[in-house]
């Protein structure tokens, strides 16, 4: 896996896109992999007081002593399976950051989704560096500034690897918006460092 350092569509400062940093064999078989052998849970959560089923289902996985939530929701720490502690270990050297936990997300089809938001949780600091690895069906990616509402997209392929760093989640938002006639599942991989 080669250091992102694409930016089509001109994307703002803090994200990088290499469009193929994992070959199509092996995007398809960890797709396979992870769709069988992770711990998939769908925890609730509860935006503007409603409290619902989150539209996907995810897999918390980090080291032993890493405690993470987001929206009031603490995750359920799973232990590193090993072609997974690999891929860590490479993006940790590649990229010179000590990546520890590692949020999975699975899409089902189209209706599953993430609404607009930032990962500007205290725990990730100030200005953290996510590495976020798309396998499966492709997925159109929103990219919004939090001042100017200025909106772009990206259309992240299986193999993908986008790195957000920076300022990216202080000046921007992202979502992965609902593809009604999308039938295929797609899981997303974002590596992360929790202090």
């Amino acid at each position: 896996m080669q250091q992102p350092n694409a930016k089509p569509n001109h994307l703002p400062e803090g994200f990088y896109y290499q469009q193929k940093a994992l070959s199509a064999q092996k995007s398809l078989d960890l797709f396979y992999f992870l769709q069988q052998h992770l711990n998939w849970q769908q925890p609730n959560i509860t935006v503007f007081g409603k409290t619902h089923p989150i539209p996907r289902l995810q897999c918390f996985i980090a080291d032993e002593q890493i405690n993470y939530a987001y929206s009031g929701t603490q995750l359920v720490v799973e232990p590193w399976p090993e072609v997974l502690d690999a891929m860590r270990k490479r993006l940790s050297q590649q990229l010179r950051i000590p990546f520890n936990a590692l949020l999975v997300n699975l899409y089902r089809d189209g209706q599953d989704c993430m609404g607009w938001h930032s990962d500007d949780e205290k725990e990730l600091g100030e200005q953290p560096t996510i590495a976020s690895i798309s396998l499966g069906a492709e997925r159109i990616f929103k990219i919004k500034h939090k001042h100017s509402n200025e909106k772009q997209s990206i259309v992240l392929q299986s193999g993908s690897c986008l790195i957000m760093n920076g300022f990216s989640q202080r000046d921007y938002q992202h979502s992965l918006p609902k593809q009604q006639k999308l039938m295929h599942p797609r899981i997303n991989l974002t590596f992360r460092s929790i202090i």
